[in-house]
């Protein structure tokens, strides 16, 4: 029997179960929140991951090809309104955007996006904050995915302590934020310095900007998560997209 056929057998059951009495509607939404996913051969696409995480399944397309990222895509467009690929090129949205004519191609952050309907289901804002200009692409990839889940974002860019008077010159802007990303390379000392600053929680974005001793992000990490500035969550090294989806998950408790 193949996958898909068993796993609308065992869905029948559980739905004749409810029917009958004989599991209540909170144990089959238990069971029906690891159904169902689509097997592509090369890959298993979870249909069901904005039931239980609120947004369906990101696509990560290093390592992919294009012709494995468009099978992805179109599976999930059977079902999702809005579909994002991150750590995409330009070669893979031309491929994309022949199956998806109304994908748009973020080339700084690298991010394809299938815009068919956001809603604003969180009232908090969103606030990015980078240290310098070079972190741009990672701070917008983060913008780009607290955007694309329904979260008001707010920008403050080329901010970071070289030059603190001109962090210091919006702090009013950042406490009104519900939560803040800080997104920062060299030695990463943004991150304390605005946890310092706000009542809020902080996700810190360390990248990969910086010289030799900077280890191509891991002088900044380790800053990061050696912060005095209590409230700060630390992800990993040019990871905007971690950013921005853990920002949306703590806004929605806002």
């Amino acid at each position: 029997m193949k996958e898909s056929e068993n796993m609308k057998e065992n869905i029948l059951k559980i739905l004749q179960s409810v029917k009958e009495g004989k599991v209540s509607v909170t144990e089959a939404l238990k069971y029906l929140e690891t159904l169902p996913f689509e097997d592509l051969g090369f890959a298993k696409v979870d249909h069901h991951r904005s039931l239980r995480q609120n947004y369906p399944e990101v696509i990560f397309c290093q390592g992919k090809t294009p012709e494995q990222i468009e099978g992805i895509m179109i599976s999930l467009g059977k079902k999702s309104c809005n579909i994002l690929a991150t750590r995409a090129n330009k070669d893979i949205f031309q491929i994309i955007s022949q199956s998806f004519p109304n994908a748009e191609y973020y080339q700084s952050s690298r991010l394809i996006v299938v815009n068919r309907k956001i809603v604003k289901k969180n009232k908090g804002t969103i606030m990015v904050i980078s240290a310098g200009t070079a972190d741009f692409p990672v701070a917008e990839e983060a913008v780009i995915t607290a955007e694309i889940m329904g979260n008001n974002v707010k920008r403050l860019y080329d901010v970071g302590v070289a030059g603190i008077h001109r962090l210091l010159a919006y702090v009013n802007e950042i406490r009104e934020a519900n939560v803040i990303i800080v997104v920062a390379g060299m030695e990463g000392a943004l991150a304390s310095v605005v946890g310092g600053l706000v009542s809020r929680p902080v996700v810190a974005v360390p990248t990969s900007v910086g010289y030799g001793a900077n280890f191509n992000g891991l002088s900044a990490l380790l800053s990061m998560l050696n912060s005095c500035s209590p409230g700060i969550g630390v992800v990993n090294i040019d990871n905007g997209f971690g950013g921005g989806r853990l920002a949306a998950i703590i806004n929605e408790d806002q």
